[in-house]
């Protein structure tokens, strides 16, 4: 009887340190603030409208083989404080564009050709460096505010300082940029939907593209 009363301790020892160690096994690292990171790993209350992986877009044309959002760690960190905000007073972040290889950087810019609306690839945008979100917001019922223009709109009616929207345009475009700076994102002033991190313009350029499952 002793040694059975051993012997079923000594498998309790034995499957408690398995289960100890499965889910030491499981604990996922803080990456550094510059590695790129899927945004959809660390939120699920932002909504994804990834354009580009559709022909829903200027291009006219699917330049993104997958709807994945890939962003550097610090990015995403900044991206789901201000997420964080919207959602307290009702909202939420819907994302157009995430990091996008300079590739795609290329094609968008023999088609627009203006810095006002383009990076120049020779000299790289934002969001070949990860640090670069395309977002609107949108209400409890998903429904997208009232911001005056489509998304990829390039025209004078984008701009922060265009004064012939109305004022419930003003007041949605002002909400947004408001969080989003309280959050150390800095507004593009020509593309009210287009965000940079105030840390990553030194950040190298990449041209990776992500994998599809």
């Amino acid at each position: 009887m002793t040694l059975r009363i051993g012997f079923i301790q000594i498998l309790l020892f034995i499957s408690a340190t398995c289960v100890a160690q499965d889910k030491k096994s499981t604990v996922v690292e803080t990456p550094a603030d510059s590695t790129f990171v899927n945004l959809k790993t660390y939120s699920d209350s932002i909504i994804f409208d990834m354009k580009y992986a559709t022909d829903d877009n200027f291009l006219k044309a699917k330049v993104y083989d997958c709807a994945e959002c890939f962003l550097r760690y610090k990015t995403v960190k900044s991206l789901i404080e201000a997420n964080e905000k919207f959602l307290k007073l009702g909202y939420r972040i819907k994302i157009f564009d995430c990091y996008r290889p300079l590739d795609v950087q290329k094609i968008m810019w023999k088609l627009v050709p203006n810095p006002i609306y383009v990076a120049d690839p020779s000299k790289g945008s934002i969001h070949n460096r990860g640090g670069a979100v395309d977002l609107t917001l949108v209400d409890v019922n998903g429904k997208e505010l009232d911001m005056g223009t489509s998304f990829d709109h390039f025209g004078i009616e984008s701009a922060h300082d265009y004064t012939g929207t109305s004022a419930l345009v003003r007041t949605n475009r002002t909400l947004l940029k408001s969080v989003m700076e309280s959050c150390l994102f800095l507004s593009f002033r020509s593309e009210w939907w287009h965000y940079n991190l105030k840390t990553d313009a030194t950040d190298k350029v990449s041209n990776f593209k992500w994998e599809c499952n």
